[in-house]
């Protein structure tokens, strides 16, 4: 009798998908601490740093470098996507004045790794768990708080753009690891195409930096790659259905840290309700799909 229970792949999903956000909300507050760097020398940086860890954990397990069988149009679209979605997200944390702003613009991405996981992967969605996403969305909205006279709409809208890129390119990341894909694998093709994408830039524009702000993107690429483990671990594991709502947190942990080393002012009562739905959301949503599992397993 073995005294130590397996962690169900749903459990093991949802604590990659809540260090994944931690993750990237650590990202997020470096990028702004980096300054005035430009956006493609922060992504070029960004995906360095991913890239390293990758390719050493895949020669460390004697893993191979090349895609399992019929995934590589998916690994294109996946990094195309997803380096769209970066560029949009640092964008929007770079130009928007607070970044759980921009952080709450890009967790649009669970609403459409929702619905393209529906439309291409036909993976049904039942009334409770879009109801708990809708929920969730509320709560986030009532942190943001947008008008268009309160927020600039070019960065609004790459931050917006940057979520639907998201979604896209982890719903790439669901087919892939029903595939049998290595996900340190998709981890490290990311970050080689993102690399290889932006060095032009570097090569032709580079902006000068200061040690402060190396070290600050540096710390941008440890948070990426930590985040790109976990997220790209986590949609292994589990549906996007079950697990998407619990990357809300990452708002919580962004509006946090803002106030804690960006000077962000404290969240205000509608912020903290948001704060408050978002995590009820997210409790609820584990319950309801822990008793379907109970069900189903009878």
């Amino acid at each position: 009798m073995g005294m130590k229970k397996q962690l169900s792949n749903k459990t093991k999903g949802i604590i990659c998908i809540l260090l994944s956000a931690l993750c990237f909300s650590g990202m997020s507050s470096f990028i702004n601490l980096s300054g005035d760097v430009p956006t493609p020398q922060k992504v070029f940086f960004r995906n360095l740093v991913a890239l390293f860890f990758a390719s050493a954990t895949l020669i460390k397990r004697g893993e191979q470098f090349k895609p399992a069988k019929g995934t590589f149009p998916f690994h294109l679209l996946r990094a195309s996507a997803g380096l769209l979605g970066v560029f949009g997200n640092f964008y929007a944390t770079t130009h928007m004045a607070h970044t759980a702003d921009a952080a709450m613009l890009n967790k649009m991405s669970p609403f459409f790794t929702l619905i393209f996981s529906a439309i291409f992967l036909k993976e049904k969605v039942k009334p409770k768990q879009a109801l708990a996403i809708l929920g969730a969305f509320a709560g986030a909205m009532l942190v943001i708080k947008p008008t268009l006279g309160n927020v600039e709409i070019l960065p609004s809208l790459a931050g917006f753009f940057g979520g639907v890129c998201a979604g896209a390119a982890y719903t790439c990341v669901r087919h892939m690891g029903n595939k049998g894909e290595n996900g340190r694998f998709t981890v490290f093709f990311f970050s080689a195409f993102s690399v290889l994408v932006t060095a032009p830039y570097l090569i032709f524009n580079y902006h000068p930096m200061t040690s402060k702000q190396l070290v600050y993107l540096l710390f941008v690429g440890l948070c990426a790659a930590g985040g790109q483990f976990t997220i790209t671990a986590a949609y292994t594991y589990a549906p996007s259905r079950e697990i998407s709502v619990y990357d809300y947190s990452n708002i919580v942990f962004t509006a946090i840290e803002g106030y804690l080393f960006l000077g962000h002012q404290i969240p205000d009562v509608l912020s903290l309700v948001g704060y408050f739905v978002i995590i009820i959301m997210a409790v609820w949503m584990y319950f309801y799909n822990k008793k379907g599992t109970a069900l189903q397993n009878g």
